[in-house]
């Protein structure tokens, strides 16, 4: 389905700062762990580059996304934030809701929503690839556990592809469409045609939301773009795949 054609929200599609793992360089999946001081950062400096954008968190949208930033003299208003069920993710969330709800970035925790007028909502779909064997192994092992047969190699990254107990892409593209079907329903009776909502995730489950919504390739969206620590991309009707990033920040692991 090319869910760039149906009428939907704006979905800005973020996700989550470094934590431990990718400090470590380990492969997380669904293991657990924490931001570290530089992912809070991160999500800091995304969110205060989207609230001077002219972002802010409502509990009505009120403005239409364009494919790049806002110049600062025009409000954006996301109608709600949506997380994957990792605190890595959690955490980044509750960040942007401080921040883009007019709180003191200084002072925005991991772990609580702050001043936010609306709560971070929790959508399971929204979790990492299971990693299956592949999960806690150091990211130098990949070519070495899985064969070079078995992985797709981008610029930055070693893809792989179907070791046992993982998710492979085209079951992560599958979820993506679930996730799509989902959103369209919990949000169809929103009035303004223009919402937009914030969802977010993880790398590769990113990039296959990215891949589910313009109806591409998942192999070449893997080697489409990276997508980094706190980075933010939109998928929306008027904004072609190529235009996707919207807010980058400094990265420092894959």
């Amino acid at each position: 389905m090319h869910w760039s054609l149906i009428k939907m929200v704006n979905i800005y599609v973020a996700r989550h700062g470094q934590d431990l793992d990718n400090a470590n360089g380990i492969l997380n999946g669904h293991r657990n762990e924490p931001l570290t001081d530089l992912g809070r950062q991160q999500a800091k400096d995304v969110a205060n580059k989207m609230s001077k954008a002219g972002f802010s968190l409502t509990s009505t949208a009120t403005a239409a996304a364009d494919i790049s930033p806002p110049p600062s003299s025009t409000a954006l208003s996301l109608s709600a934030i949506y997380s994957s069920p990792l605190t890595r993710a959690h955490d980044t969330a509750n960040i942007f809701a401080d921040i883009l709800s007019g709180g003191d970035s200084d002072d925005a925790t991991p772990n609580s929503s702050g001043g936010s007028t609306i709560e971070v909502e929790v959508l399971n779909d929204l979790i990492e690839r299971d990693f299956g064997i592949m999960a806690g192994q150091p990211t130098s092992s990949i070519i070495e556990k899985c064969g070079k047969d078995h992985i797709l190699a981008t610029e930055k990254i070693n893809y792989f592809l179907d070791p046992p107990g993982a998710e492979t892409f085209p079951d992560l593209v599958d979820r993506a469409n679930r996730l799509l079907s989902h959103i369209q329903k919990i949000t169809e009776k929103d009035s303004d045609n223009n919402a937009s909502i914030l969802l977010v995730t993880h790398g590769d489950f990113g990039k296959m939301i990215y891949a589910a919504y313009y109806n591409l390739q998942w192999e070449e969206v893997l080697r489409q773009f990276h997508f980094g620590n706190s980075e933010v991309i939109l998928l929306a009707k008027d904004s072609p795949p190529e235009k996707a990033h919207v807010f980058e920040t400094l990265q420092f692991n894959a």
